[in-house]
């Protein structure tokens, strides 16, 4: 079933679980969520990058927007657990409206390195063209570090909750994105993860909406050591800790979003495989090796999250 990102968020809110929710950049990774989401009976959101748009479309980011929409709707129409299409960290106005016109579920506006007031005013915007087409929409308070895509920040500014409260009730935001000590990539912390729990609890408790992890991958440590006994070179690579995860779903995040663990699996089977099967040069065959791991990876996050059984 294709639904509105929002049906699935809110369930998740009012039911204290997370669903992850797993970018995309191609048909492969797509495959290997939905076979992960299928066996957990879990509600499923796929996420795409403007950059993921760009290069789905060969520099066409309607023709982007479109395949992707094609392609989840093509199976999420033959399956029965929700699924979601979302934009993630939408920062450019066209990128955003290819979305809502190609059918996603919900938009990401992201301008979360903007001053308050300005951030609110595009915000808002974005939530009256996307409502007016029956699209959800999220939003980022603070700013996360690090590199992702289309986003890079220098240092991490946390959210203020008092500032959320307002922001959610001007603008109409149907989830939140706030910035609690997270950051992007597969290198987040020098030291031990430092999240603060405190400042989490007070924006769910004045804002009363689904509230989301970005920067959220734990880097597990078994396909950083495989990615890199095949060649990879991944040194200092380290993510959120699965426990404070779970802490994050209990004081009230309800999307946990997902791409580097993804791809940190994919490179490892990916690698092996290459490594041990010289002459194989079938795409299929290799690239279902990654596919394999990806999997593994998004039904241990389903289940650790919550969401596996709540399809």
């Amino acid at each position: 079933m294709y639904v509105n990102t929002k049906d699935i968020l809110e369930k998740a809110s009012k039911e204290y679980y997370a669903v992850p929710a797993f970018n995309i950049n191609n048909m492969e990774f797509f495959h290997a969520i939905l076979d992960g989401a299928l066996e957990k009976r879990a509600p499923l959101i796929i996420e795409t990058s403007e950059g993921a748009i760009k290069y789905a479309g060969n520099g066409d980011i309607f023709k982007g927007a479109r395949y992707f929409v094609e392609l989840v709707r093509l199976f999420a129409d033959s399956v029965d657990i929700p699924i979601a299409l979302h934009l993630d960290h939408g920062k450019h106005f066209e990128y955003i409206i290819a979305a809502i016109k190609a059918g996603y579920s919900s938009v990401m506006i992201d301008a979360s390195e903007k001053p308050f007031e300005e951030n609110l005013k595009e915000t808002k915007e974005i939530v009256k063209i996307a409502h007016a087409a029956g699209v959800s929409v999220e939003a980022e308070l603070g700013q996360l570090a690090g590199v992702e895509d289309n986003v890079v920040a220098a240092e991490s500014v946390l959210v203020d909750p008092e500032q959320a409260k307002i922001f959610v009730e001007e603008t109409g935001v149907d989830f939140l994105a706030p910035a609690i000590g997270t950051s992007h990539g597969a290198f987040k912390f020098k030291g031990e993860a430092k999240l603060d729990f405190e400042r989490l609890k007070k924006v769910k408790e004045l804002t009363k909406i689904p509230l989301v992890l970005h920067g959220a991958s734990s880097v597990l440590p078994e396909y950083v050591a495989m990615a890199e006994e095949y060649g990879a070179d991944l040194g200092g690579a380290k993510g959120v800790p699965e426990d404070q995860l779970k802490k994050c779903v209990e004081l009230g995040i309800n999307k946990v979003n997902t791409d580097t663990d993804l791809r940190i699996a994919f490179i490892a089977g990916l690698r092996k495989f290459l490594k041990e099967n010289p002459k194989e040069f079938d795409p299929r065959h290799y690239l279902g090796a990654g596919k394999k791991l990806v999997k593994e990876v998004v039904m241990n996050r389903l289940e650790f999250l919550g969401a596996a059984g709540k399809a």
